[in-house]
């Protein structure tokens, strides 16, 4: 495989005091209307934001504020992921087991048939 180097930006890319562009303002329109359905929201107000940084925190808050609720449920899963992975296999066995039986039966079958 071809490695194609990727060179860093510059230090002068990274500027937090950048005004925030119409990508990033439509970003933040994306997380304002998905922060209205939060219980509890962010008080941020959205007018407000002129900066790329204040855009981050912005943003970083209210995925957070997403996210915390799920918190339980995501630890849940992880524990549970062993669990799901043991059924799963037994399940692909079962279905294995079953081919097989099926496949015996229908040879059986068409070699009693080829006799006749």
């Amino acid at each position: 495989m071809t490695l194609i180097h990727v060179p860093r930006p510059p230090q002068s890319a990274l500027n937090p005091d950048r005004p925030i562009n119409a990508l990033l303002k439509a970003q933040i329109e994306h997380f304002h209307e998905a922060e209205k359905g939060l219980q509890h929201q962010t008080g941020i107000c959205v007018s407000a934001i002129k900066t790329e940084k204040e855009a981050a925190n912005y943003i970083r808050a209210v995925t957070e504020a997403i996210l915390k609720p799920h918190a339980g449920a995501i630890a849940q899963r992880r524990r549970r992921g062993i669990e799901i992975a043991a059924v799963a296999d037994e399940q692909v066995e079962r279905r294995r087991a079953t081919r097989r039986r099926s496949k015996k039966m229908s040879t059986a079958k068409t070699a009693g048939r080829r006799k006749n």
